[in-house]
């Protein structure tokens, strides 16, 4: 089976303006795009580049907050509720015209001196308001364990907190975003955890670790992971979330053996 890739836009084209890398994706094949938020731009100028070049929006995230002010997202902050429901409110209008059948949902940083089991009861709290409105237009809701390194104090960092907590909540549209880059660093084991949690994944990302650049060395190898999700029968989408090392079309040598065109 192929497996399907989406470009992370805040990552790759970086030469580029933000809309003009939905072209450049296409040429190079990629037939989803991915990216932090569309809130800067008009959401049917996304979409009309969308449909011109045949690309799919495949996700974008949630409720990141200030990200400009070193915010990384709201989720799981106390307090931070009416802000939480004016920005879900907010993705989901987005999410309605570009097409989009996934959400991020940024937990965000823990404040120094908090409780994390306030926090966490805030984010149960965020997440069980989200999840009927995601529902309503056919959206599944994602929480991505982040690690510690590039994001230090991040509230959700290993894939056991974050099934926990969508157990808790309990809503049937609510998946892991299952990032092999951050789960490599804080739990390693990538290719048993893929298998042990194949029914919960509703994403993936990728990255070569440690450097967070293109997916064909270092220490994962992505060939063996790449087929270990082909047997294991993954439909799912496939974000490269990675810093190319030079050009992002120069380094896509993997893609062309990963997904031939």
């Amino acid at each position: 089976m192929s497996l399907q890739f989406a470009a992370n836009l805040s990552f790759l084209y970086q030469n580029l303006p933000f809309l003009d890398r939905i072209d450049a994706a296409a040429r190079d094949g990629f037939k989803g795009v991915e990216y932090v938020s569309p809130l800067e731009f008009s959401a049917p100028d996304i979409r009309r580049r969308l449909d011109d070049n045949g690309v799919q929006q495949v996700l974008f995230n949630a409720a990141v907050g200030q990200w400009s002010r070193g915010e990384r997202g709201i989720g799981a902050l106390p307090g931070h509720q009416a802000e939480f429901r004016d920005a879900m409110e907010r993705a989901l209008e987005y999410a309605g015209v570009l097409g989009n059948r996934l959400l991020h949902v940024m937990a965000g940083l823990v404040p120094s001196g908090a409780d994390r089991a306030a926090c966490a009861a805030a984010f149960q709290e965020n997440l069980a308001w989200a999840a009927p409105h995601a529902a309503a237009q056919g959206i599944t809701l994602l929480l991505e364990p982040i690690n510690q390194r590039d994001m230090p104090g991040y509230f959700l960092s290993y894939q056991h907190d974050a099934i926990a907590l969508i157990d808790a909540v309990g809503a049937s549209n609510i998946a892991l975003q299952f990032d092999c880059y951050h789960c490599q660093i804080m739990e390693g084991d990538v290719v048993t955890r893929l298998r042990a949690l194949q029914d919960r994944i509703g994403h993936i990302q990728i990255a070569s670790v440690p450097g967070r650049h293109e997916p064909d060395g270092e220490e994962l190898n992505y060939p063996f992971v790449f087929e270990r999700l082909r047997e294991l029968g993954y439909e799912g989408w496939i974000g490269c979330e990675y810093k190319p090392r030079a050009g992002t079309s120069e380094g896509l040598g993997w893609l062309r053996l990963a997904a031939p065109r």
